[in-house]
């Protein structure tokens, strides 16, 4: 298992480029469509988009290995919610990646009986699953940040210049609602790795909304949220720093 852990984590970075690089296909197949480009270039787009998928999907093969050991060591966090929601998210995308292996042997024409869409479903309900896990986690680590924050700042967010402390019960509902939206810019600009993180996975919920019909979109959205969330996702490679841990 070590071994396909390494394996999987070398080849993540290349994974990541081949995935902007199927959903830029998308996109651009979409605009190019809609702007009433020859259908051979957009068929040509979309054959390229399918062997990027492809290809994507055999860097993927043992994904499920090292999913199971960032669960695994997701259970001795400290922090209930915390535990809870990285350790479900790391098996939901154990078994999308299981699914998604399948789904390769039978893309690849070494099981010709095997029902690709049934697969299909099943690897995006994981996928949407371990989402919405990490967007859980995301909105958890948000309110810790926004409740240590208010709380060291208290004395700043009550104080009126010209009357001095006002109370929350006499401050106008939009007043309040400012607030909030300044501390939640100012929790995100001191937070980048969050930041991050919540766009990423926001983008990447799209994905298999449309593809399970929760939420029906258009593959230009659908080329343009994949686009933007494996840019993202390669920026936390490039710079570990930008990663949200645990």
């Amino acid at each position: 298992m070590d071994s396909w852990v390494r394996f999987s984590g070398q080849s993540q970075a290349k994974e990541r480029v081949i995935r902007a690089a199927q959903y830029a296909c998308t996109l651009l197949g979409y605009t190019l469509q809609k702007n009433g480009a020859s259908a051979e270039l957009v068929a040509t787009l979309k054959q390229l988009e399918a062997h990027l998928s492809l290809g994507r999907k055999l860097f993927r093969l043992g994904n499920s290995a090292d999913a199971l050991e960032s669960a695994k060591r997701a259970i001795h966090l400290s922090d209930v919610v915390l535990r809870f929601c990285i350790t479900v998210s790391h098996l939901n995308r154990a078994m999308y990646f299981a699914c998604d292996n399948i789904l390769w042997v039978g893309k690849t024409g070494l099981s010709k009986n095997m029902d690709q869409e049934k697969w299909s479903q099943r690897s995006f309900r994981y996928y949407l699953f371990s989402l919405i896990m990490n967007l859980s986690r995301d909105l958890y680590e948000l309110k810790l940040l926004m409740e240590a924050d208010n709380s060291s700042k208290r004395p700043m967010t009550k104080l009126n210049v010209e009357n001095g402390p006002v109370p929350d019960r006499n401050r106008p509902p939009h007043h309040l609602l400012v607030i909030k939206l300044k501390l939640l810019v100012h929790i995100f600009r001191n937070n980048p790795p969050l930041l991050l993180d919540v766009l990423k996975n926001t983008c990447d919920l799209f994905i298999p909304l449309d593809k399970l019909g929760l939420y029906k979109t258009n593959p230009g959205f659908i080329g343009l949220c994949g686009l933007t969330s494996s840019i993202l996702s390669i920026l936390t490679i490039v710079h570990p720093w930008l990663k949200l841990k645990p």
